[in-house]
């Protein structure tokens, strides 16, 4: 979409059209001027020296805490099938779809 921080009604109908997506000529208007204003501000972070700055993978805590794989809650057929509209046994009783 060039190096300018300006879009077009042109490129909003180009990549609509790309997506499969059909706007109204007021939702055009509005998206043109949302991503103008969006590339703007990229511009403006793209003129930040971060050249001292290491790479940065992870901003929060690393990974997800783990812990030992219990079972809490036994298994109950009874109070698993107390609300079950048919049974037979301790299993659930379904209709028939494969003939």
């Amino acid at each position: 979409m060039g190096g300018s921080s300006r879009i077009t009604r042109d490129q909003v109908r180009h990549v609509a059209a790309l997506a499969r997506l059909s706007f109204t000529a007021e939702e055009e208007k509005r998206l043109e001027l949302e991503l103008s204003a969006i590339l703007s501000y990229v511009e403006k972070l793209n003129e930040l020296d971060t050249a001292s700055i290491e790479p940065t993978a992870q901003v929060g805590e690393a990974g997800t805490p783990f812990r030992d794989d219990q079972v809490t809650n036994q298994p109950d057929p009874e109070a698993m099938l107390a609300n079950a509209p048919a049974r037979e046994g301790r299993f659930f009783r379904v209709p028939r779809i494969i003939e």
